[in-house]
């Protein structure tokens, strides 16, 4: 209950000024309010060692977009396949 009073007066405190005139829209580089679960994130990104290695997560990640390649050229064929002549 401690943790979550924390970031939520972190939250406040980080929070972008409002504009001088409440007619105003705020500028569009403006970031929006940090929120609890990205502040929440944020922290443990800091504090938590990485679960798997650098290599590991490389390796993941080249399988995953093969995998979506391989995927994707199936779901193509299939479709033009099935596709009607006429």
């Amino acid at each position: 209950m401690l943790a979550l009073a924390f970031l939520t007066a972190l939250a406040a405190d980080a929070a972008p000024q409002q504009p001088a005139t409440a007619g105003q829209p705020a500028r569009d580089s403006d970031p929006i309010a940090l929120t609890v679960p990205e502040i929440r994130r944020r922290l443990t990104a800091v504090f938590r060692p990485p679960a798997v290695t650098a290599a590991r997560l490389l390796s993941w990640s080249l399988w995953r977009r093969r995998h979506q390649a391989t995927a994707r050229r199936s779901y193509y064929r299939r479709r033009t396949a099935d596709e009607p002549t006429g």
